[in-house]
């Protein structure tokens, strides 16, 4: 399906994990892309992210349509830029509960012995467990660096350390680009993907995106080598291992975190905590992603959601579309900004 003309000049607002895609994606389909942010690439929140990638399990709700589809872009993305820094390593997880829930598109239910062999480093092996082999996790920094040199590879202008301080808009109402600390960058097309910072850049325009902060803990750990092979998802923490002498975690507390690591895993006695980072992930009020253009202000599309590291690779491709192409993407069609 095909809405008016698409726009072939856009100012991305936010070179984090989702403005690094859009630009990306945009600058590849031939648009004349500017990328602008405040600080570094993927220097936000996109850093605070545990980055687990996975489809597995997406059964209902408005943009399961779009979850669905995350692994499969990620190793789309993977052949469009080599080199992109991604683990395929499944996921495992598990619960107190007695009864092994019904699995999920791309689960399997394991047993104890089979937990064992994907983990042999559990304590206790669970009775059962969700098995996700198709699961992954990124380096987040690491996949936004690799965004912004494909889309300065097609062309696209990137602005670092700028922040901008207005949207402009013309004599018709219509976006004209924005204002930064470093002056004026013009454009028919403004996406903002700029997390909870979004909200605040629309609000002199009228427009209220209904996206809250919402604290995202980030644990890192010391750890033996080959302690964690997958990701581990418990009711105490998400785990996964990242160097090999490092774990990070995704949990409330970092003393019970670190308790729980543990007593979870033999040979864990020595784990250690090195960090802890307290982001601010940007959270929509009913929890499903916010894309899509703002009826009353032309030129203003908007981008921002939680699970953002995993929607990104389809996000980019996706908003690329309907920008640069004029496409109306069905997938998208329960993201829509015009359902508050």
């Amino acid at each position: 399906m095909r809405s008016s003309t698409g726009s072939r000049d856009l100012v991305v607002v936010g070179a984090g994990i989702v403005g690094a895609s859009v630009a990306y994606h945009a600058a590849r389909a031939g648009a004349a892309v500017t990328l602008v942010d405040a600080g570094r690439p993927g220097g936000g929140v996109t850093a605070d992210s545990f980055a687990w990638i996975g489809a597995s399990g997406v059964l209902d709700g408005p943009a399961a349509a779009l979850r669905a589809t995350a692994t499969a872009e990620y190793h789309r993305l993977g052949t469009e830029l080599p080199g992109l820094p991604v683990t395929w390593s499944g996921a495992l997880s598990w619960n107190r509960q007695r009864s092994a829930p019904a699995a999920g598109p791309g689960q399997t239910i394991v047993d104890a012995a089979t937990v064992a062999s994907i983990e042999p480093a559990v304590r206790q092996p669970p009775e059962w467990a969700i098995w996700a082999p198709d699961d992954g996790a990124v380096d987040s920094v690491g996949v936004v660096e690799r965004l912004v040199a494909g889309a300065r590879a097609h062309g696209t202008r990137v602005r670092l350390d700028t922040a901008v301080t207005a949207l402009r808009r013309d004599a018709a109402g219509r976006i004209a680009g924005a204002d930064t600390t470093a002056g004026p960058l013009p454009g028919t097309t403004v996406v903002l993907a700029a997390g909870v910072a979004t909200a605040a850049l629309a609000a002199p325009l009228g427009v209220r995106v209904q996206v809250e902060p919402s604290p995202c803990p980030l644990f890192r750990l010391s750890a033996p080598a080959g302690l964690v092979r997958t990701l581990v998802s418990t009711e105490d923490f998400d785990l996964r291992q990242v160097a090999a002498d490092r774990l990070i975690a995704a949990a409330d507390s970092p003393e019970q975190t670190l308790a729980a690591v543990r007593s979870t895993f033999r040979g864990a006695e020595s784990v250690e905590l090195l960090s802890t980072r307290l982001g601010a992930r940007p959270m929509p009020v009913d929890g499903e992603p916010i894309i899509g253009p703002i009826a009353e202000v032309p030129g203003l599309y908007v981008s921002v959601m939680h699970a953002a590291v995993t929607l990104a690779a389809a996000v980019g491709r996706l908003v690329a579309r309907e920008l640069v192409d004029g496409t109306v993407e069905p997938t998208l069609s329960g993201c829509r900004p015009d359902r508050f």
